[in-house]
């Protein structure tokens, strides 16, 4: 299940005996953790009701002992067991006890739970996407008997960018569409990044404070990346008077040039592969990088569809070039940083 509806499942039914949170994803998992938390305990019963355990360190058989042991301080225990990944099969090695032992022993459990008890696997240490979905796929049907499973993954650029109007809107922030597709991408759809960013701007401009694209730039990390966009833009068009304004504006913000230059070179490299492709729109920009194993954000597949527009094919392998032989200037012994990047606008903007 997801974690809302984990949620909305707390609020009707109370909490399950034995739940499985799968997956890093680490806002959810912490609103669904202290959500539990409160269900089950009072907040003067949680220094001895709340009990933790971790799997690398003990056994499944200690902890289902403690399950099953009565508490004459605690009536009510949340139970919380952490590194439950180590219950997969491990190729050369063998566990502290026989897996499939203390599998056993837990599925034992989960059909006659203690009462009062409530106790939660973890796995949190795999993204739930490639290699870490398979482990945690393979986890989630060695523990089928545990029918309360949330999985934790990465949130959906549509769901991101929902998660940040959200909090922004409870922070009494007055954020645009354009700031909010903006404050996402800078946060690359991290949840806990989007609400950590969020309280920060709402520190800055105060309870129904407006924000503009200016105070996101200077405190959202990552947000140049827009600004760099920007100058990829005016490059196409062949304006270097704007290129070198946007230019003056990123070593004003403290840009490392050398990594501006970096991100110019993946733009025009993507544009090109675009253009090779015959990709004609956004989506199925997304589509093809993500197939390639490159997961591309929609604001970022438009940027790329916008670049393959703006240059030719003879000018986006000029640009390439041009990267290339500028980022060799950036490693010899050099005058400055900014005269070389001037110096790579010019000959772009020609």
């Amino acid at each position: 299940m997801s974690p809302a509806e984990f949620l909305n499942q707390l609020a009707r039914k109370g909490p399950p005996a034995v739940c499985l949170f799968l997956g890093a994803e680490a806002y959810e998992r912490d609103r669904c953790r202290q959500a539990l938390l409160e269900a089950v305990l009072p907040p003067e019963q949680r220094e001895t009701g709340l009990v933790r355990h971790d799997l690398e360190e003990v056994t499944m058989a200690q902890v289902v002992d403690d399950a099953r042991s009565l508490s004459l301080f605690a009536p009510q225990r949340l139970i919380w067991v952490s590194s439950a990944e180590v219950l997969l099969p491990r190729a050369g090695k063998r566990a502290p006890e026989e897996p499939d032992a203390g599998i056993a022993l837990l599925e034992r459990y989960a059909a006659r739970p203690a009462p009062g008890v409530v106790l939660v696997l973890e796995a949190g240490r795999f993204e739930y996407e490639g290699e870490g979905k398979k482990k945690l796929d393979r986890l989630a049907e060695l523990l089928s008997f545990i029918r309360d499973q949330v999985i934790f993954a990465r949130l959906s650029p549509g769901e991101a960018q929902r998660l940040a109007a959200d909090l922004a809107r409870a922070a009494g922030l007055r954020l645009s569409a354009a700031q909010i597709a903006l404050l996402v991408e800078a946060t690359g759809g991290e949840a806990i990044r989007i609400a950590s960013e969020i309280e920060k701007l709402g520190l800055y401009a105060g309870r129904g404070g407006r924000i503009t694209e200016e105070s996101i730039s200077r405190l959202v990390p990552n947000v140049q990346a827009a600004t760099i966009f920007t100058l990829v833009s005016a490059l196409g068009r062949a304006d270097r008077r704007k290129a070198l304004e946007l230019l003056d504006a990123l070593v004003r913000e403290g840009e490392y040039l050398p990594l501006a230059l970096g991100f110019l070179g993946t733009q025009f490299r993507q544009a090109l592969a675009a253009q090779e492709a015959g990709l004609r729109n956004p989506q199925q920009v997304q589509s093809f990088f993500t197939r390639l194993g490159a997961p591309m954000w929609p604001s970022r597949a438009r940027e790329v569809c916008e670049t393959a527009a703006l240059f030719s094919r003879e000018r986006l392998e000029e640009a390439i070039r041009k990267t290339h032989e500028t980022d060799k200037a950036l490693r010899d012994a050099r005058p400055d940083d900014r005269v070389i990047l001037e110096e790579f606008i010019l000959a772009i903007t020609r």
